[in-house]
């Protein structure tokens, strides 16, 4: 992927506090919801089953990174054409049995009418016998053909300075080990809860690396399964998600790095509704834990200058903020602490 040749510059904000981030947050993803991408989007899933829960499950099983599942003639209609030898997913669809049998004549007291030769009237009546069928079903990722709008992020473009030094802090702020590997599908990153392990997807841009590393580090610290089960806590995956990508807003926002193009409808569509209910039952941890990774990010950065560490004191405080926007009004000096005023 191309990245912009401009490079972003991650500097924290200055005067900014969490709360100021949060409400930005929320916005963000309200006003996603109002928009006439949402509304094209609502059309689109209109469009596609909701799947039972037995369903959901064997789709899962089949393909972990299915995102929007339909049959072959569906994808048809809307302009899509399954790829040549891909492998369908198969599933469990209703196909009742119609039958006919002979069955009593009751009547307004629900006991049998019985006819002028003293035998109980009958009558023939249609039945349906609940059966169910296997049915193959394919992944938006396995068609080609027409745009569906979907609520898909756009990915991050933007290069990175200092790219090297944020990821190592990233790395040195992880409960695990972070690797890159290649990963098929449309996932960019995931955390392995058995191997305990964070795999990035190579080849991203900078500016989607480094968001994508926060992101599943979120996942580390906070949805860990053994972690979640000693402390009997217990998330749905959709909050999980929204926790994890607005961890990952935030944290990238009080460096300047902005996410939302890709973070606002992330969040949104991993939401159950316009009220939010994961986002804003979340708060609180989202908070805390943005706020932590921005203070241990900040210690754990060092910029180079020379032979030097670009250290610097503002105003009447010292400045831990290792992107300060202004570093170079003063010397280099002593070891930094406190947030810029």
């Amino acid at each position: 992927m191309s990245e912009e040749l401009t490079k972003t510059k991650l500097l924290p904000i200055q005067g900014k506090d969490m709360d100021s981030i949060m409400q930005n947050l929320e916005t963000g993803v309200a006003e996603l919801f109002t928009s006439e991408r949402y509304q094209e989007y609502l059309k689109t899933m209109s469009k596609f089953h909701n799947y039972s829960f037995n369903n959901t499950l064997l789709i899962a099983m089949q393909r972990p990174d299915a995102t929007l599942v339909t049959g072959y003639r569906n994808w048809q209609s809307m302009g899509r054409q399954v790829k040549k030898g891909e492998k369908g997913i198969t599933i469990i669809a209703p196909a009742p049995i119609k039958r006919k049998k002979e069955q009593a004549v009751l009547d307004q007291d629900q006991k049998p009418v019985i006819d002028p030769d003293g035998k109980p009237k009958t009558e023939e009546v249609e039945v349906t016998l609940p059966c169910f069928k296997a049915i193959t079903v394919f992944d938006i990722e396995q068609t080609t053909g027409e745009t569906i709008q979907t609520l898909a992020p756009e990915i991050l473009t933007v290069a990175v300075e200092d790219f090297d030094l944020f990821l190592e802090a990233i790395r040195e702020i992880s409960p695990v080990p972070i690797r890159f590997d290649a990963i098929e599908g449309s996932a960019n990153g995931y955390y392995h809860n058995l191997d305990k392990e964070i795999v990035i997807k190579k080849d991203m841009s900078q500016s989607q690396t480094l968001k994508t590393a926060i992101h599943e580090t979120a996942h580390a610290r906070l949805h860990d399964k053994e972690i979640m089960e000693s402390l009997g806590i217990e998330k749905d995956r959709l909050t999980k998600e929204v926790e994890a990508e607005s961890v990952a807003y935030c944290v990238c926002f009080a460096f300047e790095l902005d996410t939302s193009e890709y973070s606002f409808p992330y969040i949104a569509g991993w939401s159950s509704g316009k009220e939010m209910r994961e986002l804003k039952s979340s708060m609180d941890v989202i908070r805390k834990t943005a706020g932590e990774m921005i203070d241990e990010l900040t210690e754990k950065i060092e910029i180079d200058a020379g032979t030097e560490t670009r250290e610097i004191t503002c105003c009447r405080r010292s400045c831990r903020i290792p992107f300060c926007k202004r570093r170079k009004q003063f010397p280099t000096s002593a070891v930094y602490s406190g947030w810029h005023p």
